[in-house]
């Protein structure tokens, strides 16, 4: 605006100002227009509110679904120490010690208990991580040592200690030897 219009507004101002007392439904008007730019805004400000109320509730609905998914990841994640002392003892086990009749009840027991508990992680979702033959990830793969092969750099050759995810949820990395060029 230059000056004249700035004066021509302000004058024009006045004389609203002025007439107005005079005018009660000019006042009216005035106060017509600051209710609905009130509503406006308490609208507005009530949508804002309705839309952080359902991202709120997104947000907790995902927390509650994550929660009951990986409640028993701990517990799984501790039971994978107890599956490993199984097969452990179950690989230590002679041929000669398996003929033996009391030994062979005794392996059963210890072979059905590793059943069960094998049962036990699938019906969950904890699933073995596959790593012979396949290349190194380091999502899934820890590489503990490098070993001379012909196989191709970074393949996993050897498994150290089985690793496990449950569901999409890595429990524990496989512990593995990667290939080496030799030469």
């Amino acid at each position: 605006m230059n000056d004249n219009e700035h004066e021509f507004h302000d004058e024009a101002e006045e004389i609203r100002a002025e007439t107005a007392a005079a005018a009660p439904e000019l006042a009216e008007h005035d106060r017509v227009g600051e209710l609905e730019k009130a509503l406006e805004e308490a609208q507005s400000k009530a949508l804002y509110a309705a839309a952080e109320q359902q991202n709120v509730r997104r947000r907790l609905e995902k927390e509650m679904a994550d929660a009951r998914s990986y409640a028993a990841a701990g517990f799984a994640r501790d039971m994978l120490a107890i599956k490993d002392h199984i097969d452990r003892a179950l690989a230590a086990v002679s041929d000669e010690l398996r003929t033996d009749t009391t030994a062979a009840n005794f392996l059963a027991g210890i072979e059905a208990t590793a059943r069960e508990l094998e049962s036990v992680f699938t019906r969950n979702g904890v699933e073995r991580v596959a790593s012979k033959g396949l290349p190194l990830d380091p999502h899934r793969h820890q590489a503990m040592i490098e070993i001379l092969s012909d196989e191709e750099p970074g393949t996993v050759i050897e498994e150290m200690q089985a690793g496990y995810v449950m569901k999409d949820r890595l429990l524990r990395p496989a512990l593995v030897g990667v290939a080496k060029k030799s030469g």
